[in-house]
């Protein structure tokens, strides 16, 4: 909705989830959006947060841990093996339980906070929030329309206990845990599945489709919702890695191909490939692809591996210039870059290309988003890491939002974080309320109607 002037106007959008029947099982809200019952009539989703209350002991690393190549390669099948036993340690006892984590009898997972709030808020059939658009032609040459993108992310209890420190007070969270000195600890996974909503008829290799119901925008630039198919796309993984010399993690990308068992299932995920830096040595631009017709692997990058096996992978755009982005995410960024803006408050850009005037493509200023952080090491001067969390980052700033904006005037016209001086963070003086962006991973997606 826009005012006279064409400003864009939020209070009723951040608002709605708030004042609808929210389900809250636990401390925080499960979910900001009810389907209506005339629609959806099944159950409901819970938000897993019972957090652990002490850190889970060393001993206690993921099996797949011992998997890790000696020596870091750009030769995907030097990863192979270490990708397929995260996924499986992503998809056991969640995948049989329709991703109802609680459920799992092997592992427990957990979700993040406030993931429920605003106007890409977490709907409540499988917790699924929204994510970027799918431009034509993203996926495929025979995509002419355009699509959405709604996701769903679970931690392990390693990182769930980190989870759980950040937001032990739940009306004053405290990033300190996630910055250095601190990070997410030592054999933190992360799993995110991600679904589309696109006429699958253009994209060959949704074919055989693992389909999920969500309470999702009619399309991408509408604050209207609707119950819908969504189709499993691609699923990412996280792992935080203290061996991981350059960064401290690694990311890595499946992508779904429906042709790879000729049925639907989870086990159509192929991987895209695995990276553990930006390779910052690299600014040349001859390698990025936004609208594939093959997957163009870049030799020359050292710490980005791709599959290279054009039998298992469709063609795919990938991230700049080479590096690791999955077929919904920004052919000019990759998994890292985007990541490693996670901060508190957001003064960041999570891309050079999200200003009106973006540096040269390899220019310093742009190779600001494709350097190496270490965990913890916030982005930018003045702020908290969230740990290459942006879930983390964007659940602290809808708490702050709602808690200073939306919840919290009182009489004499000051807001609750104006009162509230232990609230350091949004009142540091090297910080203006100006600077603080939206965490976003593309600015159209604040461009609701």
């Amino acid at each position: 909705m826009r005012n006279a002037q064409g400003t864009l106007i939020f209070t009723l959008a951040l608002a709605t989830p708030l004042l609808a029947p929210v389900a809250q099982a636990g401390t925080f809200p499960d979910f900001g959006y009810q389907p209506p019952s005339k629609e959806y009539s099944g159950p409901l989703f819970q938000l897993s947060q019972s957090y652990p209350d002490a850190a889970p002991p060393a001993s206690a690393l993921p099996a797949f841990f011992k998997l890790l190549p000696g020596k870091q390669s750009n030769d995907f099948e030097t990863w192979r093996e270490y990708m397929d036993a995260v996924k499986d340690y992503c998809l056991e006892g969640n995948v049989e339980n329709n991703w109802n984590v609680q459920k799992n009898t092997l592992r427990q997972w957990y979700h993040m906070p406030w993931q429920h709030y605003g106007p890409l808020g977490r709907e409540g059939i499988h917790g699924l929030t929204k994510e970027a658009q799918i431009q034509a032609k993203q996926l495929a040459a025979s995509q002419t329309s355009t699509g959405q993108t709604y996701a769903v992310g679970i931690y392990n209890d390693i990182g769930a206990y980190t989870i759980g420190q950040v937001w032990k007070d739940p009306q004053n969270p405290n990033p300190d845990f996630t910055s250095k000195p601190n990070s997410f600890a030592n054999g933190t996974v992360v799993c995110k599945a991600l679904f589309a909503d696109v006429d699958r008829s253009q994209v060959p290799f949704l074919q055989n489709p693992v389909l999920w119901k969500g309470y999702i925008t009619t399309r991408f630039d509408s604050a209207d919702r609707e119950v819908k198919d969504v189709a499993l796309i691609q699923m990412d993984i996280a792992v935080r890695d203290t061996r991981i010399n350059e960064t401290g993690w690694i990311f890595g990308t499946f992508q779904y191909n429906g042709a790879v068992t000729g049925k639907a299932g989870w086990d159509n995920l192929v991987p895209v490939g695995i990276m553990w830096g930006n390779d910052p040595q690299d600014t040349g631009n001859d390698f990025s692809n936004p609208q594939p017709s093959q997957t163009r692997i870049n030799p020359n990058l050292k710490q980005t591996a791709i599959n290279a096996n054009t039998a298992q992978l469709p063609p795919t755009h990938l991230g700049w210039n080479g590096r690791l982005n999955g077929p919904v995410d920004n052919p000019v960024s990759s998994c890292m870059s985007c990541h490693m803006t996670g901060e508190y408050p957001q003064l960041a850009i999570m891309n050079p290309t999200f200003q009106a005037n973006p540096p040269a493509v390899g220019s310093p200023q742009w190779m600001r988003w494709f350097q190496n952080i270490p965990a913890g090491q916030p982005f930018s001067p003045g702020t908290r890491s969230s740990d290459y969390s942006l879930q983390l980052a964007g659940g602290l700033a809808n708490f702050y939002d709602w808690k200073c904006n939306q919840g919290g005037v009182f009489v004499d016209g000051h807001n609750a974080c104006q009162k509230a001086s232990q609230l350091k963070l949004m009142l540091k003086k090297e910080v203006k309320p100006e600077q603080i962006q939206p965490v976003q991973r593309d600015p159209g997606l604040m461009e609701l109607e």
